[in-house]
């Protein structure tokens, strides 16, 4: 083959591989892809409710409130204010606590719902400071609250030497009538009332002896608190008491004296609060 031959055979092939490569199809490049959306979980976090309700009427006609706080089913209920201005600090105290839970509900156990009657007799405590201890205890009918519920009652019953009013007839007065149905209503496993002063906590009885938990509470919100625990009141006869009435129908009651008339004593009350629910978290 001579050289001209050749040549030509190179030139025609380079010819048909330039034509090869103009046309050759050349691959587009990839598309960028929009990273997907990051996927961030929420966690379910349940949050316990809270509500206000009005419970019922004073004889004035005032409200009578009570605060829940929690979703669990063991109730506790605490109530304050049932004497009124007489012990003024245990209406500030119970307002103290709704307070504090309203900030923080998540130091109540999951299993438990929060009671709080801030102020059973309304009538008494928007007496003026300078009304009589009487007027400042008592209701709008000049009746002792806590001598108007059923165990033991009689129409008259005393308050340190002297002799009080109790009213008609057992829960005869719209105050005593409120707790009771709202009771009733929630069974509360135990009930816990702040009184003025004494500086201790007492168990309950309504002639069947003390009922068993009742005990256990006194002891464990003394401790908390750092109040004696006293067991069953015992300075002079009482009838128609509402930790006793409550005792009668199965609700183990106690009741925390406050060590004053002025101070909410909040370090000692609070941790008394928190170790009482806690006896409910299990």
């Amino acid at each position: 083959m001579n050289k001209a031959t050749i040549f030509g055979a190179l030139l025609t092939l380079g010819v048909v591989l330039l034509a090869v490569w103009a046309y050759w199809p050349v691959p587009a490049a990839p598309v960028p892809q929009p990273e997907p959306a990051m996927v961030i979980e929420t966690p379910v976090v349940v949050v316990p409710t809270s509500t206000v309700s009005v419970i019922g009427k004073s004889v004035a006609g005032r409200d009578i409130t009570a605060h829940t706080f929690g979703n669990g089913e063991n109730d506790v209920l605490f109530v304050g204010g049932i004497h009124g201005g007489y012990e003024e600090n245990t209406v500030r105290l119970a307002e103290g606590v709704i307070e504090e839970f309203q900030i923080n509900q998540m130091v109540i156990p999951e299993n438990v719902t929060v009671h709080i009657i801030p102020n059973l007799n309304p009538d008494g405590y928007a007496q003026p400071a300078q009304a009589s201890k009487q007027a400042r205890r008592f209701n709008g009918n000049d009746i002792d609250l806590n001598r108007n519920f059923d165990c033991r009652w009689a129409a008259t019953s005393t308050w340190l030497g002297q002799t009080v009013s109790a009213g008609a007839s057992a829960f005869s007065e719209p105050e005593a009538a409120a707790l009771r149905d709202y009771v009733l209503a929630n069974t509360p496993e135990g009930v816990v009332f702040w009184h003025s002063k004494g500086g201790a906590v007492f168990t309950s009885e309504c002639g069947a002896g003390v009922l068993p938990g009742t005990e256990t509470i006194m002891n464990t919100y003394a401790t908390a608190a750092g109040y004696e625990a006293a067991g069953l009141w015992t300075a002079y006869p009482i009838t128609g008491d509402a930790e006793g009435w409550l005792a009668s129908i199965g609700i183990p009651a106690v009741t925390v004296e406050l060590e004053t008339r002025d101070l909410i004593e909040w370090t000692k009350n609070w941790a008394g609060v928190l170790a009482t629910l806690g006896l409910y978290a299990d």
